[in-house]
């Protein structure tokens, strides 16, 4: 897939108020400062599509990007953030599950995880939380650059056998690099390999 335009729509916190267009819906989550925005503007070849920063929790609203007139890519709030006061966790938690049940043009949510981290509870209970609800989900390993070829392996082993004391079988998993574009070619071949699976759904 050739990135031929990302324009950003608009952001808010309502779900009901998100855009009406008929078309696929990806979204993209992960703990604050696992990436996602480098990842993100990676993924567009753009510098600054994604506002990126040094300090975690930089994104607080649902962020709506247009791609190549065909699709969606969705910038979600990080979660587990202990900075964040909690009384704004739970509004993130709030309007965050609600976009989860309530999109229905939500195809594919691709759930971040720092690939020199072992498993944490929180991201395998979010990943829990979308297999209850039914939503598909891909693992995108990022900063796969910051690891040796053998510890990036080791490491990813240790999370899939992490995972299948849990899941029957494991989701489509992913290992990038923003600084060096690891797995954009794969990555945007899956969402296009996505878009055309359901066409038929969107006409």
């Amino acid at each position: 897939m050739k990135i031929k335009s990302a324009e950003f729509v608009m952001s808010n916190s309502n779900v009901i108020k998100a855009p009406k267009d008929r078309i696929p819906e990806y979204a993209f989550i992960g703990r604050s400062n696992v990436g996602k925005s480098s990842l993100i503007n990676m993924l567009m070849e753009r510098k600054s599509l994604a506002k990126t920063s040094g300090k975690p929790g930089k994104t607080q609203l649902i962020n709506h990007f247009k791609i190549n007139d065909e699709w969606f890519l969705v910038d979600l709030p990080g979660y587990g953030y202990a900075k964040i006061s909690k009384k704004k966790r739970t509004i993130f938690q709030y309007f965050i599950e609600n976009y989860f049940k309530e999109r229905e043009q939500l195809v594919c949510t691709f759930v971040l995880i720092d690939s020199r981290h072992d498993p944490q509870k929180i991201d395998l209970e979010f990943m829990q939380f979308l297999g209850n609800t039914g939503i598909p989900f891909c693992i995108v390993f990022t900063k796969a650059d910051k690891l040796t070829p053998t510890k990036l392996e080791k490491q990813i082993t240790s999370y899939k056998g992490k995972l299948l004391e849990h899941w029957e079988s494991l989701p489509t998993s992913f290992i990038t690099s923003s600084s060096n574009s690891l797995g954009r070619d794969e990555f945007l071949s899956f969402i296009d390999q996505i878009n055309k699976d359901v066409a038929d759904d969107f006409k």
